[in-house]
């Protein structure tokens, strides 16, 4: 039986620190070898040198995959252990420069001769290099060490407090009267029987809150579950500061004037202002129908509406407006059913398929596939849908082997994991799904299919590698577009029990409310954006962080969140995640998604040239050359902004 191109899942917590030392030890050792070769090229030297990086990925993926996935005391202190040894180990990579200097030389001897993939690794690395501070003096070098050192203790700090502060809260609630309402799956799922008596238990964790926030007929309750969730974790406001004051130090070291330029010097976006003007554009045109969605909102109720009775008012608004109940659409939506639908529409779009294997993973309910084209094995894709204590909120990619030629030539294959946290199935219940579910599954599906599709052979390069941030929701927001698309719907919503499918009169339906609120939901989204990027274009601390959310509030929030919501205290994606000064990206992207969606749509979604210019451009090419680059290859022309406004029936 011939070898396994991918590695087997597998993590000894115990050895995990003992092993890690020992690699960065070879790899300080390779490193000195590369170094001494005297005639240095692109082959002897770069190509050595990104393998040892992707091989140290390989061996740190999985412990910080089981940290989000199968959190438990172990892995914290084990992740919370190998954090400071890597983050030295990068900087200490990132400062050296006999490394820096060897890039620059190849560059100059040999670019000319290599081709467009091995081009862009050398500008990148040299680019990462600057950004690193490779060039700079011993003392300032010392300083950036330290900083990125507690920058990454301080956000696994703000994440795990996050965890731990969601998992510390449950509301438990007796009359039955304060459930009713409420989808039957969600009353299942919250009833337990506590000495005798039948309560109902609500948590922070997705699938529970949003079920109370939507449904929950008790406005107190619904308060006091809004309360506890957005005031979550306080302890974090300190974490921010020392965070904020941390980047901005950082970036001026390395001669920007702030986070935010420092931020912007490896995306597509070419200014500082360029964000803000068209995040600010965006808010104006989206605020005259964001004021008209809410006026309509606030005849549903006699009272005045607050930020924890959005959900609720719109979800019977919703029902009324568009006749659409979104539990009605559960039973349609069984995650199993969903998942092989969503493979059989990938086949159709790009002609990729899906064979699951059988292979010992983290949970039972993890599975893994993998992934051909032409009958070819391309790649592995791991699958991990259901949410649970030990598993942090929230849905995400998480790259692992990515496809390339190694020193030897030998091709490497790719491998992803797709982390949802859908409502967890019994042997009693199936896992049925929300419409939202099942647009966040393709959601992240278009990023595993941008990384595992690519055929660069460049690792540092290949996949989601060096794709410019505010490129990378790209494929993900072009993929989620289809969740909404008839035929691509009737491919897999049939109903769990009679396999009756969905009819046209649901789909169109969920077609027309899929604008519900559009305009009020993307200036909530612009709220994050010009505070995550305002927020980094100086300095702000402690109560200057509230203000200036405040601030942007005033012209975003069309209903005035109470005081108690600390939203920033909360916000991984800037504070413990890979975004700060990058959330505008999401609708920077949105534009190339929008715009390329309905090309595709245009010539008829299934079979057609373009879903297959798609795959060869944009998914293969990876990260090989700008996005800018590659969008213009695939329509012929720059992208057009009003995509994104029709798409979301704005104007």
């Amino acid at each position: 039986m011939s070898k396994s191109p991918f590695i087997p899942f597998k993590t000894n917590l115990e050895n995990f620190i003992s092993e890690l030392t020992e690699k960065l030890d070879h790899n300080r050792k390779t490193l000195i070898q590369l170094l001494d070769i005297k005639e240095k090229s692109y082959q002897n030297f770069v190509k050595p040198f990104e393998m040892i990086d992707e091989r140290l990925d390989q061996f740190f993926t999985p412990l910080s995959h089981l940290n989000a996935v199968n959190n438990s005391d172990m892995t914290q202190k084990v992740y919370a252990d190998a954090l400071p040894i890597l983050t030295d180990y990068s900087t200490e990579i990132g400062h050296n420069i006999a490394i820096y200097e060897a890039f620059k030389v190849i560059k100059e001897h040999e670019y000319d001769s290599l081709n467009q993939e091995q081009q862009r690794v050398l500008d990148l690395n040299i680019q990462g290099f600057e950004l690193s501070g490779a060039h700079l003096d011993l003392g300032p070098k010392e300083r950036l060490k330290a900083i990125n050192l507690r920058k990454s203790e301080l956000s696994n700090n703000f994440s795990q407090n996050l965890l731990d502060a969601t998992n510390a809260y449950e509301l438990l609630i007796e009359d039955e009267n304060d459930v009713k309402g409420l989808p039957q799956s969600d009353i299942e799922a919250a009833k337990i029987e506590e000495e005798g008596q039948t309560l109902y238990r609500f948590t922070l964790q997705m699938p529970s809150y949003i079920a109370y926030m939507t449904y929950g007929p008790n406005r107190e309750y619904r308060e006091e579950l809004y309360h506890a969730y957005t005031s979550r974790a306080p302890q974090n406001a300190a974490i921010i500061d020392e965070i904020l004051a941390l980047k901005i130090e950082r970036a001026q070291i390395l001669g920007f004037k702030s986070y935010a330029e420092y931020s912007i010097a490896t995306k597509m976006a070419p200014t500082t202002q360029s964000v803000i003007d068209f995040l600010e554009e965006l808010a104006i045109n989206a605020h005259e129908q964001g004021q008209k969605e809410l006026e309509v909102l606030k005849k549903m109720s006699a009272e005045p509406i607050d930020s924890f009775d959005t959900a609720y008012y719109s979800e019977i608004l919703k029902r009324e407006k568009y006749d659409i109940d979104e539990e009605a659409y559960r039973p349609y939506f069984e995650q199993n059913s969903v998942v092989e639908g969503m493979f059989v529409f990938l086949h159709r779009l790009f002609g990729v398929s899906f064979r699951e294997v059988d292979e010992t993973l983290w949970d039972k309910n993890a599975s893994a596939y993998d992934l051909y084209v032409n009958d070819q094995l391309r790649a592995r894709l791991y699958l991990d849908l259901e949410a649970r204590e030990s598993k942090r909120g929230g849905a995400w990619m998480h790259n692992w082997q990515s496809h390339c030629k190694d020193e030897n030539n030998h091709e490497q294959l790719a491998s992803a994991f797709v982390v949802c946290n859908f409502p967890a199935s019994t042997t009693e219940n199936p896992s049925l799904l929300r419409h939202d579910d099942v647009v966040t599954l393709f959601h992240e599906m278009g990023h595993a299919l941008h990384h595992t599709l690519s055929t660069v052979d460049e690792n540092g390069v290949s996949g989601v590698n060096g794709v410019e941030w505010d490129a990378v929701e790209f494929p993900s927001q072009f993929l989620e577009n289809f969740a909404y698309e008839p035929e691509v719907l009737k491919l897999f919503a049939k109903h769990y029990q009679t396999n009756e499918i969905i009819s046209d009169l649901m789909i169109d339906k969920l077609v027309r409310a899929k604008n519900f609120q559009s305009a009020m939901g993307m200036l909530r989204q612009l709220e994050f954006s010009l505070f995550d990027f305002k927020l980094h274009l100086s300095l702000y601390q402690g109560e200057e962080v509230q203000n200036l959310l405040d601030r942007i509030r005033e012209k975003t929030a069309l209903i005035k969140p109470p005081s108690y919501n600390k939203f920033q205290n909360g916000f991984s994606h800037i504070f413990a995640g890979g975004y700060a000064a990058g959330y505008y990206s999401y609708k920077w992207a949105e534009v190339l998604s929008a715009d390329a969606f309905f090309a595709i749509v245009d010539q008829g979604i299934f079979d057609t040239k373009l879903g297959k210019d798609y795959l060869n451009i944009i998914l293969a090419k990876g990260g090989s050359q700008s996005m800018q680059t590659l969008f213009k290859e695939l329509l012929g022309r720059e992208p057009q902004p009003q995509s994104l406004l029709r798409l979301n029936g704005i104007g």
